[in-house]
């Protein structure tokens, strides 16, 4: 996955806070990357609302 890329949530791995599991199946833009506690590399997602969290990477996929 690049910066840039839009993407799509289709997975939460852990729970979550009612603004993160609003974007469920939602697309949104990688803005940048995020070094995780030592099981894997995330990524930062920015939103059309302008929100931005990060996701693993097997959270989200690729849109095309």
């Amino acid at each position: 996955m690049k910066i840039g890329q839009k993407v799509k949530v289709y997975r939460l791995r852990d729970r979550v806070s009612g603004s993160v599991a609003e974007k469920l199946a939602q697309v949104g833009t990688i803005k940048d990357y995020k070094m995780t506690d030592g099981s894997g590399v995330g990524v930062l997602v920015v939103f059309d609302d302008n929100f931005a969290t990060w996701f693993f990477e097997d959270e989200i996929g690729v849109v095309q």
